[in-house]
């Protein structure tokens, strides 16, 4: 075998393709470690609007122009100018989704005019839809936020117990504190709970107060008291007649 051919020692696993191979040959610095990746110079150099694009595509939740902007190297004012435009050119094409603001970030959404081909794909006959008790529970807190189960109770007239936890394990409210009086914890509403509303903050909720009594001027003819919120507890609520109806 020649002093060019690749010599491997079988006895040390060593792999000795990167020996010198000629006299005086010095090994080069770092030549058997693999290729160093791409410098910030590779994404920086990207399109601007087709990389937003591919991001968008894999985010979980709405991502916000600084981290786009940090993570694609690129000026915050660019960032936002393109995903503006983005969002224009979808509407314009008449695409079947668009590009939407929402909780204080960006994200994909596809269009209510085609909600029914996209429940049907992915519901497929199942029903996933919150009950009206969730519902009316959610509404609450969202006008009302921060506020306790037992004043929720009030306002609705009946035990909120299940239908809360069901609105916690959905992540759509959280835990905000307790009342300084009474040491009950106190609920709000989740960035979630904006996105799914379509929202960029709580003051895009439509006005309600002429609907909504006051919590304060009900609370006092409520007799359900504070809720014990147990885990174990069925998820039911009493009617004036002392029976008990389930709300999910």
């Amino acid at each position: 075998m020649s002093s060019d051919d690749v010599a491997y020692d079988v006895d040390a696993g060593a792999d000795l393709a990167h020996e010198p191979q000629g006299p005086g040959a010095e090994p080069e610095p770092g030549a058997a470690a693999s290729a160093p990746p791409a410098g910030p110079s590779a994404v920086a150099e990207l399109d601007l609007k087709p990389a937003l694009e591919a991001v968008l595509m894999v985010v979980d939740e709405p991502a916000t122009e600084e981290h786009l902007a940090k993570v694609l190297e690129r000026p915050r004012r660019a960032v936002a100018d393109a995903l503006r435009e983005l969002s224009d050119e979808y509407a314009v094409q008449g695409r079947g989704f668009d590009l939407r603001l929402v909780a204080g970030g960006w994200r994909f959404y596809t269009r209510p005019e085609y909600a029914d081909a996209v429940e049907s794909f992915v519901l497929d006959g199942q029903q996933a839809r919150l009950t009206q008790a969730a519902l009316e529970t959610l509404a609450v807190v969202a006008y009302r936020q921060p506020v306790s189960r037992s004043r929720v109770s009030a306002v609705r007239g009946v035990n909120c117990d299940g239908v809360m936890r069901t609105l916690l394990q959905r992540g759509l409210l959280e835990e905000a504190g307790t009342e300084p009086e009474t040491g009950a914890i106190l609920y709000r509403t989740t960035n979630y709970f904006l996105e799914r509303m379509g929202l960029r903050g709580l003051d895009e909720l439509p006005e309600l107060a002429p609907f909504l009594p006051e919590v304060d001027a009900v609370e006092g003819e409520s007799q359900e008291g504070v809720p014990s919120f147990d885990p174990d507890a069925p998820d039911t609520d009493a009617d004036d007649s002392g029976h008990s109806q389930t709300e999910h």
